[in-house]
């Protein structure tokens, strides 16, 4: 992995550090067995594969620390404007192998464990992955970190720390059966608890008016209780730069975790029910909100790091030395989409109860702070909380919320003057039927800039579901339309790759992916084109590996990877593809020796636990799988592999291994979806609908060179208009009634043919993702998949050109958009710190 070898003009600064530092690999052997022996307190006769992760963890984190405080120390003593990243997921993946590549030592401590008999590759997947997020949101905050700290830029990710993330996967007789997530059980070697930083949080209760001693009329918050919120922070490192950010995850304690007088008396269980009460804040990650208390907990969740998280950043700046009034110079704070807009409602609580800054400038400072990226068209993603939930919770912040409307209703009348019905859909009050707290307009109020991410997504938003908003402050709106980290979805992920880009180009391109233009001047070089198919097929043929010892399926490396992979969801369609396969297979019944080009059909992800028909979906394709991949007329031709728990660590096998990437949600629907960039950069080519980030991917990448379909949006739109009938779909395409008739038989269900009743009542009743209206096109369009799969020169040049063009898609460039347009921050370079400057300090 030659692209990660340590940069020639940071030998001074590495030769300057202490030995507990030092990259090279004498140091790192020594430090490793001294992290095996007294971190993990194992000699090797008795260590386990675990304690060897740890060890070398532990060496890492070392080599880290330096970085870490040497940024911690820059940003200090330079005031440095700092981001801060508010998140409810962070989707990081494992740390190991990432901090290796970005250090430059892969190779290094590749060499290093080779002599003492360890394999690295076995070492990184014992790294219990933090699943701190539920797709594509978390993953897209920890992309954006990685690319803060390669860019260098002062900035603080702010979440929670889950004790059980997203839960963990299995199928049972082809459902979706969910298990806790113990990512902890271990321990976590990245982190630092930093308890001396604690706050106090307050839940519920009442308020109270008085008078202070000024005579000032004031508002004080009696809670029914307090929890602490104790911040654990992880160094985030850059590539091949000194900076390393941090993630700041906050967990819940009891202020008495233990109540001695309860526990004497023999009440030994209330002895500890403040400490069970209070850790549930942060004990699981999206709790299921069907329930009412489920939903107390989740916006309690919500509220307990936001207000963590701010409380913190005051803290920063009375170490800083900062005027409070100077709150909004010093931080720029971006909501990643709705789950933190209760901060706009809390820096205000904070600026006018506690630090006694009169309405109008907390006002000022609140919406200079903040940012409010929204990431969903989908009208139930976009949160609101009943007022009796919301009053009995945060009974300070209806009162702020009201003040904040009325004022901003005030606005609204003189700008609309007459459009009474204008006011009813931009209040932070829905008051039509039972009332609720919208979260997205209070985000829209209390923001300076709005953005979506993609170039649809945001006109989306304009035109639709923030119409009203955009109308009012068109200024507050742009597109910043998402990316995705080349360090972790090409160097780590995909090696082989790796190596054969860097040959070509040299290393530049992990910094400047923009520099993968490069290879389109070898897609007619027929020696370069056969060593990427060779990567290619390698790539596939370790996925194939896998798929066989976890699934016991065995798959041909030589067909077609055709892969979807993502959050199971109608809008997604992943049943589409399901209908797919089927035709297929009854093209195969129909003739035994039909033409069909051998296809593996791979998926993976996750169904909410209370979303019946996304498990339904699961199921399905579970049961196509078990006909198929048996049937002796189908030949090996069709194969059906749906791998469980997807997560970062599988996406890392998967992506380099794809041919085909499967992005058919209905249009308008995917705000932006990272996936698919994932797969373009490891040069898998797109069959998708014109929906999300797909349009920008084909405008890249020329039409040429992506398997478009479907309804547009606008053609979505005139279908509901005039009234769609998804019957009408069914009676005119015999493909489809063949399809949908098998399934309804019972044929995929060993006869039993209610199993997949719902499905296919659904589809024909409502269908509401217009999965019928493309069945048509896309069975049209995966022939030509077929027909272009047959040429591989001609798909293989296609991919390269996939790939080349993927430069648009970096996360780097995305943040870049970020600090320019809307954060207006600037990189601060590090300078790493030595021995001596740590003994001057204690000087002064």
């Amino acid at each position: 992995m030659d692209s990660t070898t340590p940069d020639k003009d940071r030998e001074p600064e590495r030769r300057a550090v202490s030995e507990r530092a030092a990259l090279d690999q004498r140091a790192l052997h020594r430090s490793f067995l001294d992290n095996l022996l007294y971190v993990q307190g194992k000699f090797p006769r008795l260590a386990t594969q675990t304690d060897y992760y740890l060890a070398l963890a532990h060496t890492v984190r070392d080599r880290l620390m330096q970085r870490w405080i040497s940024t911690a120390a820059a940003y200090t003593t330079q005031a440095s404007r700092t981001v801060c990243y508010l998140s409810a997921e962070f989707l990081m993946g494992p740390h190991l192998g990432n901090n290796l590549i970005n250090l430059g030592i892969y190779d290094t401590a590749a060499e290093m464990l080779g002599e003492l008999g360890l394999d690295i590759e076995e070492l990184l997947y014992q790294e219990e992955e933090p699943g701190l997020g539920n797709g594509g949101l978390g993953r897209l905050a920890a992309c954006f970190i990685d690319s803060l700290a390669t860019l260098e830029v002062p900035a603080l990710g702010y979440g929670i720390r889950y004790e059980y993330g997203i839960f963990h996967q299995t199928l049972v007789d082809g459902w979706q059966v969910e298990k806790t997530d113990k990512w902890l059980r271990y321990g976590n070697p990245w982190e630092l608890a930093r308890p001396e930083w604690v706050v106090e949080i307050k839940i519920g209760g009442r308020t109270e008016r008085y008078t202070d001693e000024h005579q000032r009329l004031r508002v004080r918050w009696v809670p029914a209780r307090i929890v602490n919120g104790v911040p654990y922070d992880t160094p985030i490192l850059g590539y091949h730069v000194n900076t390393a950010n941090t993630l700041r995850l906050w967990k819940a304690e009891a202020p008495e975790s233990f109540d001695f007088g309860q526990f004497n008396s023999g009440n030994y269980a209330g002895a500890v029910t403040q400490k069970i009460v209070s850790e549930n804040l942060s004990k699981v990650l999206y709790p299921n909100d069907e329930q009412e208390q489920g939903k107390e907990l989740r916006l309690q969740q919500q509220y307990f790091f936001v207000s963590c998280s701010l409380q913190d950043m005051l803290r920063i700046l009375k170490v800083q030395g900062i005027p409070i009034d100077r709150f909004h110079e010093k931080f720029a704070v971006q909501l990643n989409d709705t789950h933190p807009s209760i901060g706009v409602a809390e820096l205000m609580r904070l600026l006018v109860d506690e630090h006694l800054v009169n309405w109008d400038t907390a006002w000022d400072i609140t919406c200079r702070s903040f940012g409010y990226t929204n990431h969903t068209l989908m009208p139930e993603a976009l949160e609101r909380w009943s007022l009796p939930l919301f009053e009995r919770t945060l009974p300070r912040h209806l009162e702020i919320i009201y003040e904040i409307n009325a004022r901003f209703l005030d606005q609204v009348r003189l700008r609309f003057f007459g459009d009474e019905e204008r006011l009813a859909r931009m209040s932070l009050i829905e008051e039509h039927g039972p009332r609720y707290v919208r979260m997205a307009n209070l985000a829209c109020v209390g923001s300076h800039a709005i953005n979506g991410v993609a170039d649809l997504h945001t006109e989306l938003l304009k035109q639709d579901v923030l119409k009203d908003f955009y109308e009012l402050w068109p200024d507050k709106f742009s597109n910043k339309t998402n990316g995705v980290t080349p360090r972790r979805w090409i160097v780590l992920a995909n090696p082989k790759l790796t190596s054969l880009i860097t040959e070509t180009l040299g290393d530049g391109w992990i910094r400047d992916l923009d520099q993968l233009r490069g290879l389109e001047a070898h897609v007619q070089d027929a020696a370069f084109v056969q060593r990427w198919q060779a990567v290619k097929r390698g790539n596939k043929a370790e996925l194939a590996a896998h798929i066989g010892r976890r699934l016991h399926i065995t798959v041909d490396p030589d067909s077609l990877f055709d892969v979807q992979v993502k959050r199971i969801h109608e809008y997604k369609r992943q049943h589409l593809a399901a209908l797919h396969i089927i035709a297929l297979y009854l093209r195969i019944k129909a003739d035994p020796n039909a033409d069909i080009v051998p296809r593996t059909f791979i998926f993976g992800g996750k169904a909410a636990p209370g979303y019946h028909m996304a498990k339904l979906m699961i199921k399905l394709i579970t049961a196509i799988g078990d006909v198929v991949n048996v049937d002796p007329h189908v030949r090996d031709r069709l194969k059906v592999a749906f791998l469980p728990n997807f997560s970062v660590t599988n996406g890392q096998r998967i992506y380099p291994a794809a041919d085909l990437s499967e992005q058919i949600s209905t249009a308008g629907k995917e705000a932006s979806g990272t996936g698919n960039m994932k797969f373009q950069m490891n040069g898998a080519l797109t069959i998708g609908t014109m929906d999300g980030a797909n349009i920008e991917i084909m405008e890249e990448v020329g039409a040429e060179n992506f398997f478009q379909f479907g309804l547009t949006t606008q053609e979505v739109y005139a279908w509901q208009a005039r009234g769609y009938r998804p019957m009408d779909c069914y009676e005119k395409s015999a493909p489809l009634r063949e399809v949908l008739d098998l399934i309804s038989s019972g044929y995929f269900a060993r006869g039993d043919t209610s199993v997949f009743k719902p499905l296919v009542d659904v589809l024909l009743q409502y269908d509401p993702y217009f999965l019928l209206a493309d069945f048509d096109a896309y069975l049209a369009c995966q022939d030509e998949v077929s027909r272009v799969y047959q040429d591989q020169t001609r798909w293989t040049r296609m991919a390269i050109i996939n790939s080349a063009r993927s430069g648009k898609f970096s996360s780097d460039r995305t943040i870049q958009q970020y600090c320019k347009e809307i954060w207006t921050v600037t990189k601060v370079p590090v300078r790493l710190l030595t021995q001596e400057d740590v003994e001057a300090d204690f000087m002064q």
